[in-house]
């Protein structure tokens, strides 16, 4: 009978442990972690469509405008930089990593904008159905990759503050020490000001 008590008695315990461990944070850390895992997979998704995207635009466009040719080798260098700065979910810790992704992706997205005022030039390729297409479809991209990010960031801090706040805290301090604050992304230079207008 004793023997009986006592294997109740091991059982309740870990039940209990169980119960206290998972009631006390300890599940919050990597879950919020994989989370913002996860939205960076969105991101790297959504970066990735529009350079796939980018092609058969300036294909497009150098069909209408060839002597173009400065735009559309900026956008062509642009892509090829963006897609060869690459952050996976193990660098996410490293602030220098994501600003030269960022950087490489702010390069690509000026390039575009360029290329895209330039069509206004071009009443043949502005009214081509195909590049219309296209202009739509990287809009479309555009806003995807705003929603991307703003879920990458938020799901970053809440990972963060995860590992400052009480009770989580303690399992950052001791079960996780080696988890890092992911980086955010940051506004880019120079869009704290606003744009000349001049008439």
């Amino acid at each position: 009978m004793s023997r009986l008590f006592s294997r109740i008695g091991i059982l309740a315990a870990v039940i209990g442990i169980g119960l206290t461990l998972s009631g006390c944070g300890y599940n919050t850390i990597p879950t919020l972690q994989e989370q913002a895992k996860a939205r960076w997979a969105d991101v790297e998704n959504q970066y990735q469509r529009r350079a796939d995207l980018i092609p058969n635009l300036v294909a497009t466009v150098q069909g209408y405008a060839a002597q173009e040719k400065n735009d559309l080798t900026a956008v062509i260098e642009a892509r090829a930089k963006a897609t060869q700065v690459k952050v996976d979910a193990s660098q996410l810790t490293d602030p220098d990593k994501l600003k030269a992704f960022q950087d490489a992706q702010n390069q690509l997205s000026g390039a575009l904008g360029r290329l895209l005022a330039v069509s206004e030039n071009y009443p043949d390729l502005k009214s081509n159905a195909n590049f219309l297409a296209l202009q739509s479809q990287l809009e479309g991209t555009e806003n995807r990759i705003a929603v991307a990010r703003r879920d990458y960031i938020d799901a970053v801090r809440a990972y963060n503050t995860a590992l400052r706040t009480f009770p989580t805290v303690i399992w950052a301090k001791t079960a996780f020490a080696s988890e890092k604050p992911m980086a955010e992304f940051t506004a880019s230079e120079g869009s704290e000001k606003p744009p000349q207008v001049k008439f």
